[in-house]
């Protein structure tokens, strides 16, 4: 059991046999009176958010998550396939779920998948994956658009923007929390 003390970002809790995290926190103490801590949070389900005030005696459950290490094997549609990498079993999880983590998951990569009640409700990517560059337009010397970068297409079907001498074949490194461009890696 948590008490409001205890909250803060990133918390994950139990709220009427829902997973919630805490996106933001603030604690104030009146002058009178007990303090008083402000949360917003989502629901980890469903993925609505609201904003809630607790008072320092309120409890809250742990909730119960589960991470397991699974391998990316397939999609097939609008279902991504997984596998466990202890008991081998396999399960899908929708496009829907998954949302722009799609743009960097390549088959057999590791993923760590958070589950509660023994359903898949979110994945954890590594934080920089490595994908090949499959169509890039030549960059134009002398072009004076105003930005010295181009749109590229990755392995995936994922577009963002890179740097001029980056071309087809190339291997690139994509943070995957921002999307963004980090490196080319070299073979």
């Amino acid at each position: 059991m948590y008490s409001a003390s205890d909250l803060r970002k990133g918390l994950k809790i139990q709220i009427d046999g829902d997973p919630y995290i805490i996106t933001e926190f603030e604690f104030s103490k009146p002058g009178k009176g007990q303090a008083l801590y402000r949360c917003k949070m989502r629901n980890m389900i469903s993925g609505n958010q609201f904003s809630q005030t607790y008072r320092s005696n309120d409890k809250f459950e742990k909730a119960a998550l589960e991470e397991r290490k699974m391998q990316y094997l397939y999609n097939q549609g609008d279902e991504y396939h997984f596998m466990d990498t202890e008991s081998y079993e396999q399960l899908f999880i929708t496009a829907e779920q998954l949302g722009d983590n799609i743009n960097f998951m390549i088959d057999n990569m590791e993923i760590d998948v958070l589950f509660f009640d023994n359903k898949p409700i979110d994945v954890s990517l590594p934080i920089f994956v490595n994908l090949e560059v499959t169509k890039a337009d030549p960059w134009v010397k002398g072009d004076t658009s105003g930005t010295d970068t181009k749109p590229v297409t990755v392995e995936t079907g994922f577009v963002l923007q890179v740097p001029p001498f980056v071309e087809e074949g190339d291997k690139i490194q994509i943070d995957t929390r921002t999307g963004n461009y980090v490196t080319r890696v070299k073979e």
